[in-house]
């Protein structure tokens, strides 16, 4: 079950990882967004990418799409499965 508040634990893996998306994240060098500015601009990436990944698999050939939208988190497989390799 699911809970309101969480913990995050920093790896060292997932340290990189939000310094990568503060990066992105981050109105230029001497900017330091908070880290739930970070996560909110993730999640927000991944539900429009699964979104527009959902409203181009009808219009363009299955490999076009895979090539063009294929990630590490959504990847499509023949026409319309779309499987997470994250939890």
């Amino acid at each position: 079950m699911a809970t309101d508040r969480t913990s995050l634990k920093l790896t060292d893996e997932r340290k990189i990882l939000f310094d990568k998306t503060s990066e992105i994240v981050s109105d230029g060098p001497d900017d330091d967004p908070p880290r739930s500015d970070v996560i909110d601009a993730a999640l927000t990436h991944l539900i429009e990418s699964e979104e527009n990944l959902q409203n181009v698999h009808d219009r363009y050939p299955p490999q076009t799409v895979k090539d063009c939208c294929n990630t590490s988190v959504l990847q499509l497989y023949y026409r319309t499965n779309i499987e997470s390799r994250w939890r």
